[in-house]
């Protein structure tokens, strides 16, 4: 992981400890928000990976869509 994604991540890493566990299992998605961010992190680096992470989490609001997103190749 190139060290941009390395500080994109924790952010995201902070709140799969301290705040999902009190939200629960309710992502209209799958993976997870926070699990499709780091794996796009992991895959496209802190640039591309960063502004993926961003657009899934945007779309995410009651009237987006569901169902399975996967991180593109």
């Amino acid at each position: 992981m190139s060290p941009l994604a390395w500080l994109l991540s924790l952010p995201v890493r902070g709140y799969r400890a301290v705040f999902s566990p009190w939200v629960g299992h309710n992502c209209r998605y799958h993976p997870t928000c926070s699990a499709y961010a780091m794996e796009a992190l992991q895959k496209h680096g802190g640039i591309k990976g960063g502004y993926l992470a961003l657009r899934r989490i945007l779309r995410c609001h009651p009237w987006g869509k569901s169902g399975v997103d996967n991180v593109p190749d």
